[in-house]
């Protein structure tokens, strides 16, 4: 029985801790693996990103402006030597420089180049350097040109200085266009500040033409570099659709967005990797603590239904070798057993064997005084009592003996009944040993008794006194 017990409970909780398992594992995976959201998601991040680098790009053209149209930054094109017109033009880059690292607008991604071109696109001078003067820019930066013709402000893309360049046109005091002003800051800290402000995750700058990262956030992903070669086409379809599309390869979204307001918009996508799962790790290992309640329920199991077997197969041996003994001829072989569910049982069981071996059952106390209920002899004993300390001359009022005598013989032994046990039961006696029949019987007797004495018919009456019940013979006439 005791294995029985733990068997089948142990079942029970293993049933429901696998169908427990399986359920929220279905549930996990469809709450957290849904393609339509993860792919939006992905989508919105890349976006976001995109957005936050264009945004920065906008504003750095904005304070640009302002700082090109300052007096200061067309003087160095009015100076007659070539090296008085670098030196000044250095002297203003660096004060330049000097003025973006106590802006809001640079921080966290303050440029580390600047430079002031002439209308050819060749560097009148730099920061901190004498170098590259007379360089030709406009291979890396030619959306220069552009500025210089038309006046307006850009940024685009230095992949071989791996920068983002911001230029504004140089006006002189007659408002004419002498050159312009151009700035580079890190393309790394630039994508990184975006994914700070964003997605918080990994961000790439991939040229579409040979599927080269040229830049990458400080938040790094091996599978997100790994991916983006295997997802060249989704990348190329961004671009030619400027539109952010995004794939799914190995457990990463891959989102791919143009960035339009950066030069032409053609030499560079950004590129994000979003989990394939809104939940670190896999729904299995989130389900893992399920089982592992499930056996911690099985332990209880084992140990409780072990203890419970024990509660009851403990009495059942009792009772087996019991009655084996008294098979085997042990006729005195009773059983003592004292137990919440089996006690009664041995208990009838020891009234069984008296009935059937003739042996009468001792009804003694542990004082061995006799204990049993009160026969029915006892009880007409009792009522003679009762009757014989009541003879002698009673008087009733008339109308009370008639109506007495009027009374139906039936309603008259069941009333006399009920008073004679309420009047008992009002002074604590027991009564359960009386019944109305025996009741009925007996006083029926008294009646002929008495109406031999008394020469005529008689009736009782139920009186209550000196903490006694008495019958009071009533003659009637």
């Amino acid at each position: 029985m005791r294995l029985k017990i733990i068997a089948v409970n142990a079942l029970i909780v293993a049933l429901v801790g696998v169908l427990s398992f399986v359920i929220m594992r279905a549930a996990l995976v469809t709450a957290t693996s849904n393609q339509d959201v993860l792919t939006a998601d992905a989508k919105r991040d890349v976006q976001g990103a995109a957005a936050k680098l264009q945004y920065d790009a906008l504003r750095a053209e904005r304070w640009l402006r302002d700082k090109a149209s300052e007096p200061a930054a067309s003087d160095p094109y009015s100076a007659s030597a070539p090296s008085a017109r670098g030196d000044a033009a250095t002297k203003f880059c660096n004060d330049v420089l000097n003025a973006m690292k106590g802006d809001r607008i640079f921080e966290g991604n303050v440029p580390t180049y600047c430079a002031l071109v002439d209308p050819k696109g060749a560097i009148v001078g730099r920061n901190a350097t004498t170098q590259n003067r007379g360089e030709d820019v406009l291979g890396q930066y030619p959306g220069i040109k552009g500025t210089i013709a038309s006046g307006q402000t850009g940024s685009d893309f230095s992949v071989s200085d791996r920068n983002l360049a911001t230029y504004a046109p140089v006006r002189d005091t007659k408002g004419a266009i002498v050159g312009a002003l151009l700035v580079g800051r890190p393309m790394n800290d630039s994508l990184t500040k975006a994914s700070d402000a964003t997605t918080g995750r990994a961000l790439a700058l991939v040229t579409p033409d040979n599927m080269s990262i040229v830049a990458h956030s400080s938040i790094t992903n091996a599978a997100l570099d790994t991916a983006i070669g295997k997802t060249g086409e989704s990348i190329k379809k961004a671009l030619s659709t400027a539109h952010a599309d995004v794939v799914k390869e190995g457990d990463l979204y891959i989102a791919s967005a143009p960035l339009e307001g950066l030069g032409d918009g053609k030499r560079a996508v950004l590129v994000a990797g979003a989990p394939s799962s809104l939940i670190e790790g896999n729904a299995t290992s989130l389900s893992f603590p399920i089982l592992g309640a499930m056996a911690i329920g099985i332990v209880l199991v084992v140990i409780f239904g072990w203890l419970l077997g024990n509660y009851i197969t403990r009495p059942i041996g009792i009772l087996e070798e019991g009655l084996l003994a008294i098979l085997n001829g042990q006729a005195d072989k009773r059983f003592e057993l004292e137990h919440a569910e089996l006690g009664g049982l041995a208990f009838r069981i020891d009234q069984l064997l008296n009935q059937l071996m003739g042996v009468e059952e001792d009804t003694t106390d542990a004082e061995g005084r006799e204990s049993r209920p009160p026969s029915a002899a006892h009880f007409t004993d009792a009522m003679a009592v009762d009757d014989k300390r009541m003879e002698g001359e009673w008087t009733l009022d008339p109308e009370a003996v008639a109506r007495l005598a009027g009374e139906p013989a039936q309603a008259y032994y069941v009333r006399i009944y009920r008073e004679y046990i309420a009047a008992k039961k009002a002074l604590g006696e027991q009564t359960d040993h009386i019944t109305e029949h025996a009741f009925s019987t007996r006083i029926q007797g008294m009646e002929r008794d008495a109406a031999a004495k008394y020469g005529k018919p008689v009736r009782y009456q139920v009186q209550a006194r000196n903490k006694e019940v008495v019958l009071l013979a009533i003659p009637l006439p």
